[in-house]
């Protein structure tokens, strides 16, 4: 048994642990940083196209260029990693101490520390999440494994490819697969919008004429050793198939772009409260659990679109565990509650004190243009909302002064 002593165990080695492991260490902590693989960087490390970083590093670089930006830096400040880590369990006892129990081939560690910056990202949705019935043949792939097959192994997963889900990593690979000389048939997407950013709805679909089905599903999947076709169907308002517009795809590759759920395991574990609507944690400003000293960053805490509001975030927890150790808590007048307002599906952080800056990140239910946000006193104009694209909106100290709940909604600007 190793026993190790740290003012933060940050648990994830990507995007937003190794942004969570520079800021503290900066700011003075003595940092240990655990992931499960004998790599780091999380999924930037299979995405070989562009649009990271925009925010983050005011350039437009590839997944790969982005992070390994950030695992350079990591490395120049000096943190202190364990790789090929299990991590079993977690524990608290009392205010301020807790332990992260990591299981590795070099042995068991025992990680006492002041807090913990849990950074463990998210899963993908897979075929038994969608109700889709039918053959349960090979050839059918997350959006992920599709990615990881051609961009780190060479390997072009089939010819004829049908995608369920309009998830942006979905779209993504569909643009992948038309380069590299493959059929993409259609993307089947449930909803009347799409799932993922508009920029890739153009550049990855429109660009290379794949069809795009809205208000669509996969009713049934056909074939025997390998995927022959799908059923398609036209979905009513209740996303229910309606029988009379089935028709059917050949293709031997299903790809599933259904999009993303917060790996959260560990946390629900040690009696995390969740919110539904996220289903990930419910946070403070400082993006702080229910259980004081936990903190939590990047998709394991709300899906982003954008890896640069995932390092964002890392940097965000890695300062409220400062304050927390160095006030043993965040202090705090009283705690001002975020409700949804029309429009809203969520929004994170789910608290707040009036008393900071802090940023906000919100998704809409449903598409609108010519809108503006609404928060206390402070009216924000956008010109449209999408449930696929973040709303991130910085909200100045003072802004909110009220000790009570306050409602984000969305209105619609009057001509």
């Amino acid at each position: 048994m190793i026993k190790r002593r740290a003012d933060v165990a940050i648990i994830g080695a990507g995007p937003a642990g190794i942004a969570a492991a520079i800021k503290a260490k900066l700011l003075g902590l003595e940092t240990v940083l655990i992931e499960n693989r004998d790599i780091l960087g999380g999924i930037p490390l299979q995405c070989i196209h562009p649009g990271f970083g925009i925010h983050y590093f005011k350039e437009d670089l590839t997944g790969c260029e982005f992070i390994q930006r950030l695992i350079d830096r990591m490395y120049s400040v000096g943190v202190d990693l364990i790789l090929n880590a299990y991590v079993h369990s977690i524990e608290f006892n009392s205010y301020i101490e807790k332990r992260v129990n990591v299981i590795t081939p070099n042995g068991v560690y025992k990680i006492d520390t002041k807090t913990i910056i849990y950074a463990t990202g998210a899963r993908e949705r897979h075929l038994f999440e969608l109700n889709i019935f039918g053959d349960r043949p090979d050839g059918v792939y997350t959006a992920g494994e599709a990615q990881t097959l051609m961009d780190l192994y060479g390997i072009l997963p089939g010819e004829n490819i049908v995608i369920i889900g309009s998830g942006d990593v979905g779209l993504i690979m569909a643009r992948r697969f038309a380069l590299e000389g493959a059929n993409v048939k259609a993307v089947i997407e449930i909803m009347p919008y799409p799932g993922g950013l508009i920029r890739n709805i153009v550049q990855c679909l429109r660009d290379f004429n794949i069809p795009l089905y809205l208000s669509h599903t996969v009713t049934d999947i056909i074939g025997s050793k390998r995927v022959e076709s799908v059923k398609v169907a036209k979905v009513d308002e209740n996303l229910r198939p309606i029988k009379s517009t089935e028709f059917e795809i050949p293709c031997d590759t299903i790809v599933i772009a259904a999009g993303l759920i917060p790996n959260i395991e560990l946390l629900e574990k040690i009696g995390v409260a969740m919110d539904p609507k996220t289903r990930g944690p419910i946070v403070n400003e400082f993006l702080e659990t229910s259980i004081p000293g936990i903190f939590v960053a990047g998709n394991a805490l709300v899906i982003n679109d954008l890896v640069d509001y995932a390092a964002e975030q890392g940097e965000i927890a890695a300062e409220g565990a400062k304050i927390y150790i160095e006030n043993s808590g965040i202090p705090t007048k009283s705690w001002i509650k975020m409700t949804l307002g029309r429009n809203i599906r969520f929004v994170v952080p789910h608290y707040i004190s009036g008393e900071r800056d802090v940023i906000l990140y919100a998704r809409v239910q449903k598409p609108e243009n010519n809108v503006y946000l609404s928060i206390a006193n402070l009216k924000i104009k956008m010109y449209s909302v999408r449930p696929a694209e973040m709303v991130r909106i910085k909200i100045p100290a003072k802004t909110i002064t009220e000790n009570h709940y306050v409602t984000v909604p969305v209105e619609v600007i009057p001509t």
